[in-house]
C-alpha cells in the first residue's frame, strides 16, 4: 500500500507539472475598473525546476524575461499593459477594460540562465457595469508605476483619497505611467522618478476640497508657475511619496457629458428591390495639352530666351567685344612668344643638358652600354666619388 501511494503520489506530481503550464486562469473584470495582475517568478520557477525542491530541496532564483500577447495576435489589447523594471523582479499586467469581451492571454516566462520557456494562459471576461459618474486624476509625482501596483500601495493612496473626498465610497478606475501620458525620462539619481496618474471613481459628488481646484485663484497660482497653497485642511497625505500634485488634479463629471451618438446600422449588403444596379460613369476625359505647354514648352521658351539674352551681351555689348579682343589677344601672344623661343639661337644653359654636374661644370660623356638599365646618377659609376654640393 505505501509503494502504490508513493507511486500514486509521484504520478500527480508529474501531471500537475506537465499539465499545470498549460491550465487555464480565468478572471472577471468589471468595465471601468482597474485590474492588476503580479507575474510572480517563483510560480514559474517551479515550471523550471518541478522536481528540485521536492527531493532536492534546492529552488534556484533565476533572471527572467515576461512576454504576453494576446493569443493569435502579436500584441496585448489597447486597454491591458505589462510591466517589469528588471529581470529579477515580478512583473504586473494591469489596465482598465474599456468594452465587455473575452481575451485570452499567453504569458511566456523566459529563462535567461537556462534559456528555457514556459507558458501561462489567462482568461479575462469583461463584463458590462456602469461607470462610476463622478471621477478625479491625481498625479503622484514621486512614485513609479511597478511601486503603485502592488495591492498593499494602492490601498495607501486609496485611504488618502478617501479623506480627501470625505467618501469611502470609493474606488480605483485607472492607474497610469507618466510616460506614457508624454512625460519625460528621469535622471538616474536619487530622489528623481517618472510619476504616476491615479484615477478614481465614485458615486459621491466632489468634496469642498476638490471644487477649489477650480476657483479662478488655483488656477491662476497654477500659470503662474508659483508655490500652489495646499487648500487649509485638505492635506491627506500620510505618506510623503503619496503625496498628490495640485496643479495636474483634474476633475471629471460623467453627468454634464454629451452621450455618445449611437453607431450607424450597418446593411446587409443586400439591394433593395424594384431596379436594376447602375454602375458610375467612367470619368471625363482629361485634356492634357495645358500640363503640356507648363511643363515643356515654358522651361524651353525661358532657355531660349536666356540664351539670346547671353548672345547679346556677349557680341552686341562693348563689355563682351572688349572680352573677346582680351581672349584673341591673348592667344596671339602666346603664338608670337612659342615662335619666338623656337628660333633663339643662344646656347640652352648647361643645367638644361643631361649628365649636368651642377658642383664641377663638366658634362659627362653618354654612355654606350648593352645593358637594359642606365644609371642615371654618376655617383653610380664610382662610389667613391663626392656627389654632394659644396
Amino acid at each position: 500500500m505505501a509503494g502504490c501511494g508513493s507511486w500514486l503520489f509521484f504520478l500527480t506530481v508529474c501531471v500537475v507539472f506537465l499539465f499545470g503550464a498549460n491550465a487555464e486562469i480565468k478572471f472577471t473584470i468589471p468595465v471601468g475598473k482597474f485590474f492588476t495582475y503580479e507575474l510572480m517568478r517563483e510560480t514559474f520557477q517551479n515550471d523550471f525546476e518541478p522536481l528540485s525542491r521536492i527531493y532536492a530541496g534546492h529552488l534556484y532564483n533565476d533572471p527572467m524575461i515576461f512576454k504576453c500577447n494576446k493569443q493569435n495576435f502579436p500584441d496585448l489589447p489597447e486597454w491591458l499593459r505589462l510591466t517589469q523594471r528588471h529581470p529579477y523582479d515580478n512583473g504586473f499586467l494591469y489596465g482598465t477594460p474599456t468594452s465587455p469581451g473575452k481575451h485570452t492571454i499567453e504569458v511566456y516566462a523566459y529563462n535567461k540562465r537556462s534559456y528555457e520557456t514556459t507558458r501561462h494562459i489567462l482568461v479575462f471576461k469583461v463584463v458590462a457595469e456602469k461607470m462610476l459618474p463622478y471621477q478625479a486624476e491625481f498625479f503622484i509625482k514621486l512614485r513609479e508605476i511597478e511601486k503603485v501596483l502592488p495591492s498593499s500601495v494602492q490601498d495607501e493612496i486609496k485611504q488618502d483619497l478617501q479623506k480627501l473626498w470625505d467618501t469611502e465610497d470609493l474606488e480605483i478606475v485607472n492607474i497610469t505611467n507618466a510616460l506614457d501620458r508624454g512625460g519625460r525620462v528621469p535622471l538616474p539619481l536619487a530622489g528623481h522618478y517618472e510619476g504616476v496618474f491615479v484615477k478614481v471613481g465614485s458615486e459621491q459628488y466632489f468634496s469642498n476640497c476638490l471644487l477649489r481646484v477650480l476657483t479662478p485663484e488655483h488656477q491662476r497660482q497654477c500659470t503662474a508657475v508659483s508655490r500652489v497653497k495646499i487648500p487649509g485642511g485638505c492635506n491627506f497625505c500620510s505618506v510623503p511619496s503619496n503625496c498628490i500634485t495640485w496643479c495636474k488634479t483634474e476633475l471629471i463629471d460623467l453627468t454634464k457629458q454629451e452621450p455618445v451618438p449611437p453607431a450607424p446600422t450597418v446593411g446587409l449588403g443586400i439591394l433593395e428591390e424594384g431596379g436594376d444596379f447602375n454602375p458610375p460613369e467612367s470619368p471625363p476625359s482629361r485634356d492634357y495639352f495645358p500640363d503640356y505647354i507648363v511643363t515643356v514648352i515654358v522651361p524651353l521658351i525661358i532657355a531660349i530666351i536666356l540664351c539670346l539674352l547671353l548672345a547679346y551681351i556677349m557680341f552686341g555689348r562693348r563689355e563682351g567685344v572688349i572680352q573677346l579682343y582680351h581672349h584673341y589677344t591673348i592667344h596671339g601672344n602666346t603664338d608670337d612668344l612659342r615662335s619666338m623661343a623656337g628660333n633663339r639661337s643662344v646656347t640652352p644653359p648647361l643645367s638644361t643638358l643631361p649628365m649636368f654636374n651642377s658642383r664641377t661644370g663638366e658634362r659627362a660623356p653618354p654612355l654606350h652600354s648593352d645593358s637594359p638599365s642606365i644609371p642615371l646618377i654618376a655617383a653610380q659609376h664610382d662610389p667613391y666619388s663626392d656627389t654632394l654640393p659644396r
